[in-house]
């Protein structure tokens, strides 16, 4: 049985992978299962959906433990992250390195159950996850690199079902990638004036005063690529619907940003996810009914 300290322990490490905050593993996760789905027609195996979840609690929560690892000498200096347990002190370096490195590893060993390719692509995978925290101080596209790591479970979900890469994918990486530019601008946002202050960058501040005219053609570039996705893969009326839906949310969200007020622009941010879920609906039920 665990002590105090211990279990102390264990709820510093949940937080320092953000398990707390799951908003992050939906957002990985719906575009992973459009992938999943599709690949499989509709009709995925069960260790597939297994694997491929768990790789995206896993490979999510590596990718806050880095993050955290990489801007822990300025999260401090950021109202939203002071607290976080890295920068604070509350966890050692030492123990986030180990504990990334745990996880990477569990989620490898997971990815060895699949093809060649499949190991391959993950290789670049993990790369991208590793890498993406440092991406701030050297772009001010941050979330475009974002939006290559999470859309990178796109191709290794088609390579573990069908093993090869069918050309079509890639409209979907590409939803996924500008998806990632809408929200993580959004959440970029929220920390605009900090990350002045502190010299990192970001799509809010590349976008500047033009930031909400910038996430209204990104939502509208993103629709449109999902509809060729349709096209391509040849889904029907309940996937165009769910698009219509997700075209309704991506309305809510430009009202909620319309003050680019910290709290809105956070909620709209969090409210994202809901489009990959309602995208997701649209493609299981059009393959089941």
């Amino acid at each position: 049985m665990d002590t105090p300290l211990q279990a102390n322990r264990w709820i510093l490490y949940f937080r320092l992978m953000r398990l707390d905050k799951p908003v992050g593993i939906y957002l990985l996760l719906w575009p992973t299962l459009w992938a999943v789905w599709i690949a499989a027609q509709g009709a995925p195996s069960w260790w597939l959906v297994t694997v491929f979840v768990a790789g995206v609690v896993l490979m999510r929560s590596a990718g806050c433990v880095i993050n955290d690892y990489a801007d822990r000498h300025i999260d401090n200096k950021v109202e939203r992250t002071r607290e976080r347990p890295l920068t604070s002190g509350q966890v050692t370096e030492r123990e986030a390195l180990i504990l990334f490195v745990a996880l990477v590893l569990c989620a490898f060993v997971l990815v060895l159950t699949f093809n060649r390719l499949t190991i391959l692509l993950s290789i670049g995978g993990a790369f991208l996850a590793a890498s993406y925290p440092f991406m701030k101080r050297y772009t001010n596209l941050p979330q475009a690199y974002l939006g290559a790591a999470f859309g990178w479970a796109v191709p290794m979900a088609f390579a573990a079902q069908t093993g090869e890469l069918d050309a079509r994918l890639w409209w979907l990486f590409l939803a996924t990638l500008i998806w990632a530019l809408i929200y993580d601008t959004m959440y970029a946002m929220v920390d605009r004036e900090d990350d002045l202050k502190i010299g990192v960058k970001s799509t809010a501040i590349l976008f500047g005063a033009y930031d909400r005219l910038v996430i209204g053609i990104l939502q509208l570039s993103m629709l449109a690529v999902m509809l060729v996705a349709g096209q391509r893969f040849e889904l029907g009326a309940f996937y165009y619907a769910s698009l219509g839906v997700a075209s309704a949310l991506m309305f809510y969200h430009q009202w909620l940003i319309r003050t680019r007020d910290r709290t809105s622009c956070f909620k709209a941010f969090l409210h994202n996810h809901w489009i990959g879920l309602v995208i997701l609906l649209g493609i299981v039920l059009d393959y089941q009914l």
